[in-house]
């Protein structure tokens, strides 16, 4: 058998299991190898907000209350 015949038996007998996709690299890959400013990180508030119109972060041992009035401006309290 020559090399390229060879090659193409190879490749037929490989099955799927032998096959590994090259892992795509995500968002955040690409921005920690960017060489410019990083980019801030945007969530919607509707999106922590989902069950009501507040949501409670703890940040160093302290809860903070960050909820939307009805005028539709935040406020985060202590």
């Amino acid at each position: 058998m020559r090399g390229t015949e060879k090659r193409k038996t190879m490749e037929k007998d490989a099955g799927p299991q032998d096959a590994q996709p090259e892992p795509k690299p995500t968002q955040d890959d690409s921005i920690e190898k960017s060489s410019g400013p990083r980019l801030p990180k945007i969530v919607p508030f509707r999106d922590l907000c989902r069950c009501g119109d507040e949501v409670w972060i703890e940040h160093a041992g302290q809860l903070y209350r960050l909820r939307c009035t009805k005028q539709g401006k935040l406020l985060l309290t202590k």
